[in-house]
């Protein structure tokens, strides 16, 4: 690595940890609290004015067919995730954010059976080891990675979950033809902003003041798992933190100091990342 890309990785690095100690107070977008459980809220639907080249968040709509500890199937850590997100982003990037006219992220849930699914840069999914996917849904869903898209799935535990997950997406990009791999250390996705030297297993703020883990099944659930899917040409289309719950160092930041200090950094260093590489990819 050369002296400049060390200087600008150190520089990222102190960067973060400013933003993370400092509150929003001064910015015109606003942290979002959640203490407890939040209320339900309707999904704020995706309309074609909401696109306009800038970063939005996206998250995708899918029904479960049962239920995991924990879990609130595609509703899990909505909105406060995709709103602290979306603030953090324009803090430690340059990334241009779509704002609503309350200068807050216009953060949207987009149905996977809508053509505005393709105008998302990347779509974000949690609890996934719930979900059951129509046919058109899973066609669409081809269709969308095939076009270039990226997906994020977070927060779903355990094997249960996983074999669940498999199933489905499986469905979508056979395994036959595009596996599931461990993404390594050396990926270009562990160095787009932030060196990330490994993806922490994070649990669920309620379940880590109960327990002191970050375990949520115990031995069903023993460390995080980073995975992915490549395309024919090896870019990463689909990414994976199972046994981990990174979305909640966004929802919960604001809600404990520990919990914050010990989480919420690694959180959003990773989240960056992420989001980096999939539209640079």
């Amino acid at each position: 690595m050369s002296a400049r890309h060390r200087r600008r990785r150190l520089l990222a690095a102190a960067m973060l940890a400013v933003v993370m100690a400092v509150a929003s107070i001064a910015s015109a977008q606003r942290i979002m609290i959640a203490p407890g459980r939040m209320l339900r809220v309707p999904p704020k639907w995706a309309t074609a004015e909401d696109f306009d080249g800038s970063f939005i968040y996206c998250r995708g709509f899918y029904t479960s067919n049962r239920r995991e500890a924990g879990g609130m199937g595609w509703w899990t850590d909505y909105p406060a995730a995709d709103n602290n997100f979306s603030v953090r982003l324009m803090e430690l990037t340059m990334a241009h954010v779509k704002l609503d006219v309350e200068h807050q992220p216009n953060t949207v849930v987009v149905r996977l059976t809508d053509p505005l699914l393709y105008r998302c840069p990347i779509l974000f999914m949690e609890d996934t080891g719930t979900m059951r996917l129509t046919n058109r849904e899973a066609q669409n869903l081809h269709d969308y990675f095939i076009k270039g898209g990226f997906l994020w799935v977070d927060d779903f535990w355990g094997s249960a979950a996983w074999a669940q997950w498999e199933n489905e997406i499986g469905r979508v990009l056979p395994s036959s033809e595009f596996p599931i791999f461990d993404i390594p250390a050396g990926h270009p996705i562990m160095h787009t902003l932030y060196e990330v030297k490994e993806v922490p297993q994070v649990s669920a703020i309620n379940f880590w003041l109960r327990t002191g883990s970050t375990s949520e099944r115990g031995p069903d659930s023993p460390h995080a798992n980073f995975r992915g899917i490549n395309d024919e040409h090896g870019r990463l289309m689909v990414v994976m933190t199972h046994n981990t719950d990174i979305s909640d160092t966004w929802e919960r930041e604001g809600e404990n100091h520990e919990y914050f200090r010990r989480f919420s950094p690694a959180g959003y260093a990773l989240g960056v990342n992420i989001v980096l590489y999939a539209m640079t990819h």
